[in-house]
């Protein structure tokens, strides 16, 4: 079975419908899916509808924007389910955003001479249920300054850029804990993604471990072949599932649904418990 399990789509910063993942997913020849959008589960029945409508098997899914200091690091969580936790998590992600995007703007007006507005970041926000995400804040600025998305934020919104800010963050282990108390599994999103240096970056992975840790994205787009293998080993010694996916956006760059190819262990399938599986 090939799998999938890590795509976005417009619930967050993607830039398709569930529909048109699914559509996606079965062209490339993948069995299975998660649709991991940020920090919210908005969307399951429209995902799982799609899903079944292409013929995929599907496991709930979303992606845990969390940092440990100015390191961002993202936990992906699987077979999760709303309750009342969730419910409370994302009330406090949704606030902290709010706070968030306003000391972004009020640093980025001054930094580009500019006079921008929350709203301006809300007209690229189209899922409200879900917390507004720093890039709504940069596509308004990127709008307004005629420059790239992506070239922006790494320019002045990513940590360590003058418009950058680390307000009302979950801490990586706040993650594990939110994606556990919605009933689901914990895998380290692209470890390899992570800003760190390599020791201190493996004293983080271990401390999740430590903490409760279920699995770790070994097969993701931006890791080499090496890296992957090695995180790979490292989830085996520790015990841990391997995850793969995509992490799949829009069309262009690296990214492409179903690559890196992965298939998951029938250990990994059995905590998933996918519905519809073929």
């Amino acid at each position: 079975m090939r799998a999938d399990l890590h795509i976005h789509t417009y619930y967050s910063d993607g830039a398709y419908s569930p529909r048109e993942i699914a559509a996606r997913a079965a062209r490339a020849g993948v069995d299975l899916i998660s649709m991991t959008d940020h920090d919210s589960l908005e969307g399951l029945p429209a995902k799982r509808a799609a899903a079944r409508e292409a013929g995929l098997a599907y496991v709930s899914g979303w992606e845990v924007s969390s940092y440990a200091g100015d390191a961002k690091v993202h936990v992906l969580g699987y077979g999760c389910a709303p309750c009342e936790a969730y419910e409370n998590f994302l009330a406090a992600r949704r606030e902290g955003a709010i706070v968030r995007a306003k000391d972004m703007i009020e640093k980025a007006n001054a930094y580009f001479s500019l006079h921008l507005t929350l709203e301006d970041a809300e007209r690229f926000h189209l899922k409200k249920q879900t917390p507004l995400h720093t890039m709504h804040v940069v596509s308004a600025y990127a709008e307004r300054l005629g420059v790239g998305k992506g070239q922006l934020y790494l320019a002045a919104f990513a940590a360590g850029g003058a418009c950058y800010s680390s307000l009302m963050r979950p801490s990586p282990q706040d993650a594990v804990e939110i994606i556990h108390a919605t009933g689901g599994i914990a895998s380290l999103a692209h470890p390899g993604r992570i800003p760190l240096e390599r020791d201190a970056r493996r004293a983080l992975v271990d401390a999740l471990a430590d903490g409760g840790l279920d699995g770790i994205e070994c097969f993701h787009s931006d890791h080499t072949s090496d890296e992957a293998e090695a995180f790979a080993a490292y989830a085996r010694g520790r015990g841990l599932y391997i995850t793969g996916g995509s992490d799949f956006h829009a069309e262009g760059g690296n990214r492409v649904i179903g690559k890196p190819v992965f298939s998951p262990s029938e250990e990994l399938l059995a905590a998933l418990r996918p519905e519809g599986s073929k």
